[in-house]
C-alpha cells in the first residue's frame, strides 16, 4: 500500500473513533455545579453556620431571664413557718426580679449579632464561589487532560505507520535503522504522555468527587469539548464588578459595621443597668407584706473597666479597616494577575489554531512527500511530527489556562462577567 494511502486510513480510523469517543455520556460543567451546590459539605458546613448566626438576633433582643424567689423567714426556731402569725420578722412569701439592661443595650446587642448573621451570609457565599472556582479548575484541567490523551492516541496510530514505512524500507535498504530507532523511540515517548495524562485524569476526577462529596470510583462522564477563549471585557469592568459584588469584601464591611456596634456597646456600659423587684409576703393573722425593690449597678471601675474596653474596641475597630483596605488591595492585585493571564492564554491558544498548527501541518505533509520521493529522511518527519504534536497540545493548554483563569475571575468578583 502507498504510504500516504497508510497515513490517511489511520487518520480516518483515528477520527472514527474520537467520532466514537464523543458520542459517549458527556458530563457538563452545569451539572456538576448543581450538584456540587446542593451536596457539598463545606458550603452545607457555612449555611448551618449562617443559620445560627441568624438565630442570635432575636436572642441579644430580648430581656435576661427573670428571677423567681420563694423563701420563708422563721423566728426562734430553724423549721418552716415558726413564729407565723404573732412574730414580726416571721413571714412566708415570693418574689419576683427582672434585670433591665440600660437604655439602648439591647437594641445595640440585636444589630450587633445582625451583622455578624450578615456577615455569616457573606461568608456562605464565598464558600460556594470558591467550591464553584475549585470544581470548574478541575474541570477544565480534566477536560485538557482526556482530549489531549485522545489526540495523543490519534497521532500514536500516525506515528506507528510511520514506523511500520520505516521497518519496511530499512529491510529493502532504503532507510538506516537509526530511523526505525527514531520512531520507536518517539511511539515510547507518546505511550509515557499518554500515561502521565490518565493518571493525572484520575487525579482530578478524584478531587471533583470530593467536591461534589460522591463515593469513590463513581464515574463521572466525559467532560464537555473545551471552547476557544472569547475576547475579555475590560479589565475595569471586572474591577468594578469586584468593587459592588465581592462577598469577601462585604463580609469584612459586615464586621466593620459590627465593631462599630460593639464600640457603641462598650461606651453604653457606662449607664448603670438595674433590676425591677417585687414580692408578696404572708405574716399570718398580722396581714400581708408587700415589697418593691430597685437594684442599680454602679460603674464605679469606670476608668479599669469601660474605659479601657472603649479603648480596645477602637483599636479593633480600626484594625477591622485596616484590614478592610489590604483586602481591597489584595482583591485588586488578584484580579490583574487573572486577567493578565486570562488575555495571555487567550491570545496563546489563537496563534497555535490560525497559526503554529497549520504551518505545522503544511510543514509535516512537505516531509512525508519529501520522503516518500527519497529525498528527505525519518528524522525531519518525526520532527515535524513532534512540533505538531507539540503545537496542538499547547493549544488544549492554553484554552484549559484561560478557562481557569476565569473561573479564578468569577470567584474573586461574586459574579459571571463574562456573557
Amino acid at each position: 500500500m502507498p504510504f500516504f494511502a497508510v497515513v490517511l486510513s489511520l487518520i480516518l480510523t483515528a477520527s472514527s473513533w474520537v467520532c466514537h469517543a464523543q458520542t459517549q455520556a458527556t458530563t457538563t460543567l452545569e451539572q456538576l455545579i448543581a450538584e456540587a451546590l446542593e451536596r457539598n459539605p463545606e458550603i452545607q458546613a457555612a449555611m448551618h453556620r449562617y443559620q445560627a448566626l441568624r438565630s442570635k438576633a432575636s436572642q441579644e433582643a430580648a430581656l435576661p431571664e427573670p428571677t423567681l424567689s420563694i423563701g420563708y423567714t422563721s423566728v426562734g426556731r430553724p423549721y418552716p413557718f415558726a413564729g407565723l402569725g404573732h412574730q414580726p420578722m416571721a413571714n412566708a412569701g415570693v418574689m419576683y426580679t427582672q434585670e433591665f439592661p440600660a437604655p439602648g443595650k439591647r437594641r445595640l446587642r440585636a444589630a450587633g449579632a445582625l451583622e455578624q448573621a450578615r456577615a455569616g451570609l457573606r461568608a456562605l457565599e464565598q464558600v460556594r464561589l470558591e467550591v464553584v472556582s475549585r470544581l470548574k479548575q478541575a474541570y477544565y484541567r480534566l477536560a485538557y487532560s482526556v482530549h489531549a490523551e485522545e489526540n495523543l492516541r490519534e497521532r500514536a496510530e500516525l506515528l506507528e505507520a510511520f514506523l511500520k514505512v520505516a521497518e519496511a524500507r530499512y529491510a529493502a535498504g532504503l532507510a538506516s535503522q537509526q530511523d526505525v530507532l527514531r520512531a520507536q523511540l518517539e511511539l515510547a515517548n507518546l505511550g509515557a504522555e499518554r500515561d502521565r495524562l490518565t493518571g493525572q485524569a484520575k487525579l482530578l476526577e478524584a478531587q471533583i468527587r470530593r467536591l461534589l462529596a460522591r463515593p469513590a470510583h463513581t464515574p463521572l462522564g466525559r467532560p464537555a469539548k473545551l471552547v476557544s477563549p472569547g475576547e475579555l471585557p475590560p479589565l475595569a469592568q471586572f474591577l468594578e464588578a469586584a468593587a459592588q459584588g465581592s462577598p469577601a469584601l462585604a463580609e469584612r464591611e459586615s464586621r466593620i459595621a459590627g465593631a462599630e456596634i460593639a464600640l457603641n456597646l462598650a461606651r453604653r456600659d457606662a449607664w448603670p443597668d438595674l433590676a425591677l423587684s417585687g414580692g408578696y409576703f404572708s405574716m399570718g393573722a398580722m396581714g400581708s407584706m408587700y415589697m418593691v425593690r430597685l437594684d442599680l449597678k454602679l460603674p464605679l471601675f469606670y476608668a479599669r473597666k469601660q474605659r479601657a474596653a472603649v479603648a480596645g474596641f477602637l483599636d479593633e475597630l480600626e484594625a477591622q479597616r485596616r484590614e478592610l483596605e489590604s483586602a481591597a488591595l489584595d482583591l485588586r492585585y488578584r484580579i490583574e494577575e487573572e486577567y493578565t493571564a486570562a488575555s495571555v492564554a487567550a491570545r496563546l491558544a489563537r496563534l497555535y489554531a490560525t497559526t503554529l498548527v497549520p504551518q505545522a501541518q503544511l510543514a509535516l505533509e512537505a516531509s512525508l512527500a519529501s520522503y516518500q520521493s527519497g529525498a528527505g529522511d525519518l528524522a525531519g518527519v518525526l520532527s515535524d511530527f513532534e512540533k505538531l504534536l507539540r503545537y496542538e497540545l499547547g493549544r488544549l493548554e492554553e484554552i484549559a489556562n484561560y478557562h481557569t483563569s476565569v473561573s479564578r475571575l468569577e470567584e474573586l468578583t461574586g459574579k459571571a462577567v463574562l456573557p
